[in-house]
């Protein structure tokens, strides 16, 4: 598992290794590292270290000393360094004194452009700034042409929530310490590729993490010898309806792609979801169903009396139940339905059915608005996103960073809800599920957009079809990733 831990966290791990070690020791610590992360890309990147140019932003704070810092590492294997001080009154002293030392260069004064510098480290602002760039620094950073290396964070985004409101670094490298924040997997896009230095920090579990995929795909249900169709899991799938009938065909299919069980399809749009998949056993209504392992309604399935009717018999099982869609309409009407349930309870909202279920939006902390519903209600909760939250009730989460947006397309969102229902019928923990399946059902958006093989730029446009064309493949994929660990 990949571990994020909020500011305050770090801080507290900090406290007593800055109370032990002398005076300095965890910002060289850091430092160095950071100049050793900072001179294998510029080797990468011009295929030389010494005679290249780097450009320090240093802003007040300890955040600007680490970068005067890594600077002086870096002029020693000579690189040219220039340090444009943000902050000249404020600038930490050792590392200013460091870096002019070994003959790093200063600018007190915030010159209109950088010239042409291979790098620039971003230094402006650490884990305990908020709030977005001011504006002279917002001016020097949008005239930026070179790639930037973002220390611990860039700049201009919250640290623990990812939010953007202004003006803020892009980078396409941050370099981070001690451990990862939740800015580097809820805002993926603006730290670019994400390297840890370790510095020695002595920190509990983490109650926010992701899965690797070699993780995912070992816990994937795959057929033992004494397995038949019943003991891999039955899920039921109530979905789809007159007007919505594509919903139950994308929930089921994706049902039937996930495991090698069986799928039961309950609702109106049987004849459309046999033409498709012929395996599957239908039945007209939720009563004259057999048994299931696991329930996935609400997809396409409409918010009328009866739908709420069907909605109230599911939840009335004992079973784990996935509810999505128009089922989470009929919730926010009626959450008594779900609340105080004994049995696990699964609800995938989006933003929007997020508000209606709260009466709030879950920006600009998704994760703590995530965990608030979970606890609140007693049931998991995955937020849809790029960033896709599951939390559990006891607040413990896992994110997944899909990677882009392909799935943001209609009907997507019927594909995880099958496959995840379907990894929940297996007997997986409710939170693994669903982890096991956002991932899955990202993979195959970005199989989809990338094409036949999987060769192309990434940039054709996908459907819901489409993704659920590659579902199979992303499952291999996983699967491969744990035989090869």
């Amino acid at each position: 598992m990949r571990s994020y831990y909020q500011c305050e966290q770090i801080r507290a791990a900090e406290a007593p290794l800055l109370a032990s070690l002398p005076v300095g020791t965890l910002m060289r610590r850091a430092a160095y590292g950071l100049a050793r992360i900072v001179a294998e890309e510029l080797h990468t990147r011009t295929g030389a270290v010494a005679g290249r140019t780097v450009t320090l932003l240093v802003g007040s704070g300890d955040n600007g000393g680490d970068a005067l810092w890594a600077g002086a590492f870096l002029r020693r294997r000579g690189v040219a360094v220039t340090a444009v001080l943000l902050a000249p009154d404020r600038t930490h002293p050792g590392g200013l004194s460091a870096l002019q030392a070994v003959g790093g260069r200063t600018a007190s004064a915030i010159p209109e452009h950088l010239g042409d510098p291979d790098l620039v480290l971003d230094g402006i602002v650490g884990i305990s700034g908020r709030g977005s760039l001011r504006p002279a620094a917002a001016a020097l950073v949008d005239a930026i042409t070179a790639p930037i290396v973002a220390i611990d964070t860039p700049s201009g985004v919250d640290p623990d929530t990812g939010v953007v409101d202004g003006p803020a670094v892009t980078a396409a490298l941050t370099v981070t310490f001690g451990a990862r924040k939740p800015v580097h997997v809820l805002a993926p896009a603006r730290c670019g590729r994400v390297e840890l230095i370790d510095i020695g920090l002595d920190l509990p579990p983490a109650d926010l993490v992701s899965a690797e995929p070699a993780e995912l795909g070992a816990i994937w249900p795959v057929p033992g010898p004494d397995d038949d169709k019943y003991s891999q899991g039955v899920v039921g799938i109530v979905a789809g309806s007159a007007q919505y009938p594509g919903a139950g065909v994308l929930c089921t299919g994706a049902a039937v792609a996930a495991t090698s069980g069986m799928v039961r399809y309950v609702g109106s749009a049987a004849a459309e979801v046999l033409a498709r998949f012929p395996e599957v056993v239908a039945a007209p209504t939720f009563d004259a169903a057999a048994r299931a392992q696991a329930w996935v309604v609400g997809p396409g399935g409409g918010t009328d009396v009866q739908a709420e009717k069907t909605l109230r018999d599911v939840l009335a099982t004992d079973l784990p139940v996935l509810v999505d869609a128009d089922g989470l309409t009929i919730l926010a009407r009626n959450p008594s339905l779900v609340r105080g349930r004994s049995a696990p309870t699964l609800l995938t909202p989006h933003a929007g059915e997020f508000a209606r279920l709260t009466g709030s939006d879950p920006h600009p902390n998704r994760v703590v608005a995530a965990r608030r519903l979970a606890a609140q209600w007693q049931v998991h909760v995955l937020l849809k996103g790029r960033a896709t939250l599951i939390a559990r009730p006891d607040g413990h989460t896992f994110v997944n960073d899909a990677g882009g947006s392909w799935a943001s397309t209609a009907g997507a969102g019927d594909l995880l809800a099958g496959i995840v229902g379907a990894l929940m019928s297996s007997g997986m923990p409710i939170d693994l599920a669903a982890a096991a399946g956002a991932r899955a059902h990202a993979l195959a958006a970005n199989l989809a957009a990338r094409g036949e093989g999987g060769e192309s730029s990434g940039t054709a446009p996908v459907s819901a079809s489409s993704i659920a064309d590659y579902l199979r493949a992303a499952v291999r994929i996983l699967r491969t990733h744990a035989s090869e660990s």
